[in-house]
């Protein structure tokens, strides 16, 4: 199978690095400086066993693959927010032997949030979804940091809306040969909406730095209970903290092998690099758009994701608010 990676930022460019270490057939999707950077330079993929340089095919969009083949599988890596232009752009791409993308290639959704399997799903008929615990980091164009030992990464993937294929387990089988660990799983979104769970805390950490004090651990447990209350009234499983911990146990631990500190996840990762969008509408907003439908006030996710909103439509600096600020915003959304 040859994977299309489109967006090889920080979890593009690590996924799709390893899958070409391991000797597999890789095109990397990106744009702007990213594109010319991997274009004339190579991906530079920085992990505990060492820099890795891999000069992959790459391409700025679709038609410069021409017909793509029955065998390729469509990895989607882009953040939500640029999801839609990505999947009418690879939708209607013809397939050797005839017919389309949409019509016959595996596309698997290997991002945050749960939004992006149902904007895949009116398009495209064989949609994946993938739980991501991957520490990973877009440094600067062409170098990613997967910093993950002594698995760079955790990818739980299914069918959407649910169930498991043969598609699946060949996706795993190459995955695990290229440093994760990718368990096969009849239901993917349980493990999504978990890690959403966490992801709450995304929008705390990129307006107000890594989250230490107890403010903001206080805050963040705030978010995430709310969101359990909403995905309770919703009706919707997400697998426990005791399942998530065991699935991870000591297989992905975190070594500053450079000696630099850690740095903030993809949300914070987007106002540093002051892309002026940012995920919290999918994060956040998912318990904000989930608590109006069923009735459930959600208004500590709904200051966060306000607050974040702005940090990205200002470009304003990455954790350059004070957690008591932050804190003082989410109490003033509770009265």
């Amino acid at each position: 199978m040859r994977y299309l990676i489109i967006g090889a930022g920080a979890v593009g460019g690590a996924v799709g690095g390893r899958l070409a270490q391991a000797g597999h057939d890789v095109v990397l999707v990106a744009r702007g400086k990213q594109y010319e950077t991997l274009r004339d330079h190579g991906l530079r993929l920085v992990t505990p066993d060492g820099p890795h340089v891999h000069r992959l095919p790459v391409v700025a969009g679709p038609e410069e693959l021409g017909e793509l083949s029955p065998d390729d599988v469509l990895v989607l890596a882009v953040k939500t927010q640029d999801s839609v232009a990505a999947l009418e752009a690879w939708a209607g791409r013809p397939v050797a032997g005839g017919g389309t993308a949409a019509e016959r290639l595996p596309l698997v959704c290997a991002q945050n949030g749960v939004e992006s399997e149902r904007l895949a799903l009116r398009l495209f008929r064989r949609v994946y979804g993938m739980c991501v615990w991957l520490p990973a980091t877009f440094v600067e164009p062409g170098v990613v940091s997967a910093a993950g030992t002594p698995l760079t990464g955790i990818l739980h993937i299914g069918r959407y809306p649910a169930g498991t294929d043969d598609t699946a387990h060949r996706i795993s089988a190459d995955l695990e040969k290229s440093s994760f660990e990718a368990p096969v799983v009849p239901e993917v979104m349980r493990w999504k909406y978990a890690k959403l769970l966490g992801n709450l805390a995304n929008s705390i950490e990129a307006v107000s730095g890594v989250i230490t004090s107890e403010e903001g651990l206080a805050l963040y447990g705030r978010a995430r209970a709310e969101g359990e209350e909403v995905l309770g009234a919703a009706g919707i499983a997400f697998a426990s903290k005791e399942e998530e911990k065991e699935s991870r146990g000591d297989k992905i631990r975190f070594e500053p092998f450079d000696g630099s500190e850690r740095s903030g996840g993809s949300s914070w990762q987007s106002l540093s690099r002051g892309t002026g969008t940012i995920e919290s509408d999918y994060l956040n907003g998912e318990m904000g758009l989930l608590g109006r439908l069923h009735g459930v006030p959600t208004p500590v996710n709904d200051a966060l994701q306000s607050v974040a909103d702005r940090f990205a439509r200002e470009r304003r600096p990455a954790g350059s608010m004070t957690i008591a600020d932050l804190v003082a915003e989410a109490d003033t959304a509770t009265r």
